[in-house]
C-alpha cells in the first residue's frame, strides 16, 4: 500500500517491487532484517532470456547501492542461483535425499532412479542437484577465500533460523541436514572494506 509498509503485513504479503524497496530506504526507512531480492527476467542470467553481463549489471548496481546504506556495517549479501542451465559444471553431487519414482527421476542412468527412497520419505526430492555458485559479500566475509564446506540453498535458511533462533521447519525439510555457512565469515575482524565495481566491466572503481 506504501513504501513505508515494506517489512510489515499489508496487502502485498511481503512481496514488493525493487522500486518499492529502494523508495523505502531513499526516504529514511530501514531494510527488513531478512530480504530476498530477485532480478527482472532480463537480468537473471538465465540463458534463454538473459546473460552473464546483464546479470552482472544487476548484481553490481544492487551491491554498490547496498554498500552505501547505514545497514551495510551489519549486512551479509548471499548470492545464489536456482539452476545452472549450462553456465556451470555438472559434477555429480552427493545424494542426501533419495527418490525411486521412475516417472520423474532421471539421475541414475539406465535405471533413472535416485537411490532407494526410505520408508516414509518423500518421493521426487532427489538431491543434491548440480553444483552452483554461492558468493558471500559482507564486511565480515573472509577475503579471497573459497570454502569447501558442503552446503545447499537451504543452508541460507539454516543461517537465518540460527541467527534469529527460529528452529527448524521440520517434516523432512532440508534445513535440518544443511551444512552451515559460518565458515565463510570472520566476525572477529578485521572488517572488509566496501568495494565498488563498474556494472559494465566488473572492474573495481573504488
Amino acid at each position: 500500500s506504501a513504501p513505508a509498509m515494506v517489512g510489515h503485513t499489508d496487502q502485498a504479503n511481503h512481496n514488493y517491487s525493487l522500486s518499492d524497496l529502494w523508495n523505502l530506504v531513499a526516504n529514511g526507512g530501514s531494510l527488513p532484517q531478512v530480504t530476498f531480492l530477485k532480478a527482472t527476467t532480463s537480468q537473471t542470467g538465465h540463458p534463454s532470456d538473459s546473460g552473464p553481463l546483464a546479470e552482472q549489471a544487476f548484481l553490481v548496481e544492487t551491491i554498490n547501492f547496498l554498500q552505501t546504506l547505514p545497514e551495510w556495517s551489519d549486512m551479509a549479501i548471499l548470492i545464489t542461483y536456482d539452476d545452472s542451465d549450462g553456465w556451470y559444471d555438472h559434477v555429480v553431487p552427493p545424494i542426501v535425499s533419495q527418490s525411486a519414482d521412475p516417472a520423474n527421476d532421471a539421475l541414475g542412468g539406465s535405471t533413472g532412479l535416485c537411490g532407494t527412497n526410505s520408508k516414509g520419505g518423500y518421493q521426487d526430492r532427489c538431491g543434491y542437484g548440480p553444483r552452483l555458485p554461492l558468493v558471500v559479500v559482507s564486511p565480515f566475509a573472509k577475503q579471497n577465500f573459497v570454502d569447501s564446506t558442503l552446503i545447499d540453498q537451504s543452508s541460507i535458511l539454516r543461517f537465518i533460523e540460527d541467527n534469529w533462533q527460529l528452529g527448524r521447519i521440520g517434516d523432512q525439510s532440508f534445513d535440518a541436514i544443511a551444512g552451515a555457512i559460518l565458515n565463510v565469515f570472520n566476525f572477529q575482524g578485521p572488517v572488509a572494506p566496501p568495494i565498488f565495481l563498474d556494472p559494465a566491466t566488473g572492474q573495481v572503481v573504488k
